[in-house]
């Protein structure tokens, strides 16, 4: 069958076997389907859907046109987690380490930002010293040493992926749920786990902007990974209001040690927790009540700040600056963004914060720009707090010749009223093979 068939297929409404969508995709990685065919295929998928075995077949495929790494030289479950982004959004940081202290294997590979969303990896390597490109010898000797690794995502992980993904980009086919499912899960499966847990983001800041678009993509991917045989688990998470108080590299590391001193901000600390005990559920640590206790007392005891500095040290951080934050880069300049006027924070952008903090230095506007690793954001009110004219809304930290641009931005998403909005809550659901809970 030739390819102009299968785009005709798809356009018409029907379904793909395996050996089709292996015809569409290993063809395009190969060069011998065209951008054109490619992104009318993409088209009629955004129009017309796929079946969930069309889904967990094009995911897998995908994730094998690329390195597929196998973890078993690692004993044990060894378990991951994906958020799907957003702004502030450092849980990794916080939740890797807590469920390595609990005695599960953490062999993460991770992102770097790009947009308005941060990446783990940059914010590691605010860390001076911080190596995060291991081989995979150093990578599994790690994980096998002190239970878990975190490092940059290999160059040839799903390569079907990169390249669909920057047609998509451009060819408006970004936001169709079939193919988003199948860009995370792809590379959640060639990375190896025996478990994922998905963090999917909702709100202003989150890809997704709605609980129940969150909730369809959410189903969509625990499906795939079940398929594939593997154990999946999905909390939808709000995503309206950054997370915590700090956005850039730097500020947020602090504010994620903070988390494991046992001296975090509250909504920060509890959706670690959420997620902290979620996957050590899919470990098979116990039930939800107990692994969340368990979370909890990695963080009391300071096993959990102690497995991250220990985690830093063996990639060659500098730990000093985990416990001394003075020790890390300073920014060129400071700025104290005021309120206009009294009033409740009705509505208050995460989107606009981090795009705010991008034009700072703290993130990227396309692949490979330069990152401040001082730069970004301290909030000191958020969507909801009362406020007075000329009271401190944020402070801003970088380079002064930056600070209009980014409050122009920051100010673009700000909205006060004379009531308070409804509080959001910060979990919605937790999605599993077996259905939907929400809370």
């Amino acid at each position: 069958m030739r390819i102009y068939d299968l785009i005709a297929k798809k356009r018409d409404g029907g379904t793909h076997d395996r050996a089709e969508l292996e015809m569409i995709v290993n063809g395009y990685v190969r060069g011998e389907v065209a951008d054109y065919q490619m992104a009318a295929w993409m088209m009629a998928v955004y129009l017309r859907g796929m079946t969930p075995q069309e889904t967990a077949d094009l995911t897998d495929i995908m994730a094998r046109s690329g390195e597929m790494v196998d973890l078993s030289p690692i004993p044990g479950i060894k378990v991951d987690k994906h958020s799907t982004g957003g702004v502030g959004d450092k849980t990794t940081l916080v939740i890797a380490p807590l469920v390595a202290a609990c005695g599960v294997k953490i062999a993460k590979m991770s992102g770097r930002g790009l947009g308005h969303t941060g990446g783990t990896i940059d914010k590691m390597e605010s860390v001076p010293g911080t190596r995060t490109a291991l081989s995979q010898e150093e990578f599994f000797a790690q994980v096998n040493r002190i239970g878990l690794s975190v490092i940059g995502q290999s160059e040839g992980i799903a390569i079907a992926d990169k390249k669909m993904y920057a047609l998509r980009d451009v060819t408006a086919t970004v936001s169709c749920i079939p193919l988003i499912a199948s860009s995370i899960m792809s590379k959640k499966l060639a990375s190896g786990s025996d478990a994922i847990l998905l963090d999917v983001t909702t709100g202003t800041g989150a890809f997704m902007k709605t609980v129940e678009d969150s909730i369809r993509l959410a189903q969509q991917m625990v499906e795939i990974g079940t398929r594939n045989g593997r154990r999946v688990a999905a909390l939808i998470t709000d995503m309206d209001t950054p997370l915590g108080h700090n956005i850039g590299n730097s500020l947020e590391v602090m504010e994620s040690m903070e988390v494991l001193k046992g001296r975090g901000t509250a909504d920060l600390t509890e959706v670690c927790l959420q997620l902290a005990a979620n996957m050590l559920v899919l470990a098979d640590k116990g039930t939800r009540e107990e692994c969340r206790a368990m979370a909890q007392a990695a963080i009391a005891d300071g096993s959990g700040f102690a497995k991250c500095k220990e985690m830093f040290a063996a990639q060659g951080g500098d730990t000093r600056v985990l416990e001394d934050y003075s020790l890390f880069a300073q920014p060129a300049a400071r700025y104290e963004l005021l309120a206009e006027q009294d009033g409740y924070i009705v509505a208050n952008d995460a989107e606009k914060i981090g795009s705010a903090s991008v034009l700072l230095g703290a993130g990227r506007l396309k692949k490979g720009d330069p990152i401040d690793y001082a730069a970004g954001i301290i909030l000191h009110k958020k969507r909801g707090d009362y406020v007075h004219k000329g009271e401190s809304l944020a402070t801003f930290l970088g380079d002064p010749a930056k600070f209009a641009a980014a409050e122009e931005e920051y100010r673009s998403g700000l909205a006060y009223g004379e009531n308070p909005p409804a509080e959001a809550p910060l979990v919605y659901a937790l999605v599993t093979k077996d259905g939907v809970e929400r809370f």
